[in-house]
Order: structure tokens, then sequence, then C-alpha cells
């Protein structure tokens, strides 16, 4: 985790923080100034009241070495949702538990908590239901791999469904398929959309790169994996919005999904298209480039001699999307004259 706080204000707290810097040397150990001492901490001169929420505001995680009651009423004011909210964890003065208090998904809060208290040889507590069932987390699966949900705003209605071990439908078709080996017992795969339709299960889940358009969406979670490679091929002036404008007319003729796309590739010139620079960072989105030698070696379905008398290669999208995702080309080269061409290949777990 990338920033982590720790914040102790007594003696023994300070001791529990030390030990904590020891094992994870780039965490941050803040307790008031009146223990001042040699030891590797930062030391605040301003109440803890106001240290706490400088620290909430600021920090990826916090771990708090004192009353879990006087963490709550300190920071609860403060809190706005579990997107945003940082992980927050409370360790007692015997280092007896490791209580995950907040964030404990998306933030990482749960996670960080089983951590620390192998560390410390403590007892993990953690109460979302997800974890205490053993089922699957709806609002975690595939984060570890990019995926990302369309609309989280059924995240909740399907946890809920899962946790109470309703009936739950699970349907894929891109991106990483070992996720899903070992399922609850009121979870199923299907084959099919229609099988999953037909299934009348209670909520669904929905991995696709694919724009989805059942009648099922309001009772679903969809998850969207990085499995699009976007191939361009393109002069070096064709601009941000002329690449932007072709990239979404492909898109919305296949029915895919911009939040699949891992990343865009073309070929690798001796400068940069600017374009192709600034549509990576306004969709930041990361842009590849690939030798044309490379290129010249993957069989495509549409070469050009044209194309090869300029790049020498008779293929740039197809073959650039080909080569850069290992996988299947979905979408043949578009042309968008007089200089652009697009390409979408699928990656292929």
């Amino acid at each position: 985790m990338e920033k982590v706080s720790v914040l102790a204000i007594t003696k023994n707290g300070i001791v529990i923080g030390s030990k904590l810097k020891e094992i994870f040397p780039h965490w941050n150990v803040y307790a008031p100034s009146k223990f001042s001492n040699d030891e590797e901490i930062n030391w605040y001169f301003n109440p803890t009241s106001e240290k706490i929420i400088e620290l909430f505001k600021n920090s990826n995680a916090l771990i708090c070495l004192f009353s879990l009651g006087a963490v709550i009423r300190l920071i609860a004011p403060h809190l706005k949702d579990k997107k945003t909210d940082p992980a927050v964890i409370v360790i007692d003065d015997k280092i007896n538990f490791v209580i995950s208090v907040l964030s404990g998904h998306l933030g990482g809060a749960n996670e960080l908590t089983k951590t620390i208290a192998e560390k410390l040889n403590s007892k993990a507590v953690i109460t979302t239901a997800a974890d205490v069932n053993k089922t699957i987390a709806v609002d975690l699966l595939g984060k570890g791999f990019g995926w990302k949900i369309e609309d989280d705003s059924t995240v909740t209605k399907i946890s809920a469904h899962m946790v109470n071990e309703e009936k739950i439908g699970v349907y894929q078709d891109a991106g990483k398929t070992n996720l899903l080996k070992e399922l609850p017992k009121n979870v199923k795969i299907y084959e099919s959309m229609d099988d999953l339709k037909n299934s009348h299960s209670k909520g669904n889940l929905i991995i696709s790169d694919r724009i989805v358009n059942y009648d099922f969406i309001d009772n679903s979670v969809i998850y969207r994996p990085p499995s699009l490679v976007i191939g361009i091929g393109l002069h070096r002036d064709t601009s941000k919005q002329t690449i932007r404008d072709g990239i979404d007319v492909c898109l919305k003729k296949y029915n895919l999904s911009q939040k699949s796309i891992s990343k865009l590739v073309s070929i690798k010139k001796p400068k940069d298209v600017q374009g192709l620079v600034d549509v990576g960072k306004e969709m930041k989105i990361p842009v590849e480039y690939v030798d044309r030698e490379d290129l010249a070696e993957v069989p495509t379905p549409n070469p050009s001699d044209t194309v090869k008398a300029f790049e020498g290669t008779s293929s740039v999208s197809e073959a650039a999307a080909i080569k850069a995702s290992g996988g299947k080309l979905i979408v043949e080269k578009q042309k968008f004259p007089p200089n652009l061409t697009i390409a979408i290949a699928r990656i292929l777990d």
C-alpha cells in the first residue's frame, strides 16, 4: 500500500508502533511530542484530534494504536464513502487483536489486517459478510487483474444476495478464467447470456468486454476486464480527435466497452505521433509501439502493398493488435481515410 500511517498516543502504543516500523520500514509512525525520545517516530505538537484527521485525509491506510471507540468518534464526521475513505485498522494495547474498521474491501483494510496480525502473532478481526461466510466478495472480484465495475450501484444488492446464499448466475466471455474455480454452492456458471437469463437467478455476475443490453442488467454486476488491444495505423499528422473518433466508431459498431481497453498499439516511428500520445493521456490508456520488423512477421487477414511501401510492413493496425495482445483479432482493419486504420484484438487468458 502506497502510504500507511501509524498513530500511537500512549507509551505502549509507541512501542508497538516502533515494532511495526521495524517490520514495515516504509510506514510512518506518529506520536505526541510529550513522549519524544530517540525512536524513529514523527513527533507532533498539535492535538491528536487534529492529527488523526490530517492522517485520515492524507493516507491510504491509517493504523490506530488505541481504543476502537475513540477512533470511531474522531473520524466519524469525516467519512465520505468506501471508494475514497482510507483503510482504517485498530490494534489494542496488548496486541491481542488487529481490527479491520473501515474500507475492508476496496480500501484493502481486510488484507492488511491479516498481514499485520500474522506478523504480530495476533488475532485478525474481520466482520465483512463475504469474508466471514467465505464467499465471493462482489466488489473485489478481479480487482487484482484490473477488472473495472461498469456500474457499482448494483454491488450492494448483489452482495446481499451472495451472502444470503441466494441463487447467483455467472457468465464470462473475457478476462482471467481461473478466478471462479471454487464456487459457493449458490453460484453457477452459464455458457451463454440466454442461459443466464433463463436461469432466473436472483443476481448475476457478468464478466465481459462487450456491451450488454439484456433486460436483467438491473440485477447484475458487470465487470470489464482489460482484454482489448487497439491496433492503430496512422500518419505523423493524424490528429487526436481523428484517432479518438475512429476508436469510438469501432467500439460502437462492434458493441465493445471502452472500459476494457488494455492498451493502444502502433508501429514504432522515429518520432511518436503527438495525436496518439494525446489520446492515450486523455483516455488514461497506455500506448505501446512495436518495431516494423516484428510487425512484418505477423500473419494478418488484410495485408496491404501500399502500407508496406510506406511502413516497411504490410500491416500496422492488425499486426500491432495481434502482436501486442498475443490473442485473437476480433475486429479486422477498419479504414478511416486518409490517415487512420484501426483493428482490435482480444487477449486470451
